[in-house]
């Protein structure tokens, strides 16, 4: 007997504390029964489903990077019926999740998986997986990439960029890399807006080694093992 955010997550699903919240919203059944956090069960002895579907063992790890379009959110399902990133990667035939998340309005990034342990490390800021974005600003852009490498606060939180490097530079607007671990939520727009520079378009180019390269936006490729190792 596993608890269920264990076996949701090894089976892909979810991380595993993705698979937490999901049993918490009631999406989770055993035998037919709204399932609590701390249930446990036995995968191929209990029926086990998730939003109606009966959960099976996986059988293989998969790991893809896709290119997101603006205007689709990081999610598995929205309520409201607005676009997901699963639209994208539907073609995929298969029972993934987004590693971490890229706002609506940002673009560029982003890997899917069924490998919960894969997605921990990717995203946990112990494993000091660096993530940059390509960031067009309009401000003082000098001002605001010298401001960005000192500590400053983010919703209580002491945060700076690893590193800002100034990649064109024209009047009030220009483009910087920035580049973070933390990756707390909309960090690079919150750390620009506290530093004095709007965001005109945002792009993560790459996670640790794993570069976006020239994938059109929109379409999504299956990372190598080569690939998958230096993440891992």
């Amino acid at each position: 007997m596993e608890r269920l955010q264990k076996l949701l997550a090894a089976c892909g699903i979810a991380s595993r504390r993705g698979a937490e919240k999901i049993i918490l919203e009631g999406r989770v059944q055993v035998n037919g029964v709204t399932a609590q956090l701390g249930k446990t069960a036995q995968l191929g002895v209990d029926i086990i489903t998730v939003d109606g579907v009966q959960l099976t063992a996986r059988d293989k790890l998969v790991y893809l990077m896709l290119n997101k379009p603006c205007g689709y959110l990081t999610t598995k399902r929205d309520e409201r019926g607005r676009k997901t990133v699963m639209e994208l990667v539907a073609d995929a035939g298969l029972n993934i999740f987004p590693v971490g998340r890229l706002d609506k309005d940002s673009e560029g990034l982003l890997l899917f998986t069924n490998d919960g342990g894969f997605a921990n490390i990717v995203l946990h800021p112990s494993f000091d997986k660096q993530k940059t974005y390509k960031v067009e600003v309009r401000g003082d852009i000098h001002e605001a990439a010298r401001l960005m490498r000192q500590p400053v606060d983010i919703d209580g939180h002491a945060v700076h960029a690893r590193s800002v490097e100034i990649i064109r530079s024209s009047g009030d607007t220009g483009v910087l890399n920035i580049t973070i671990v933390e990756g707390r939520n909309r960090q690079i727009r919150k750390m620009c807006a506290v530093c004095g520079v709007s965001v005109v378009s945002l792009k993560r180019i790459s996670i640790g080694k794993l570069e976006l390269g020239d994938l059109e936006s929109g379409k999504w490729r299956y990372l190598t093992m080569d690939e998958v190792l230096s993440l891992g």
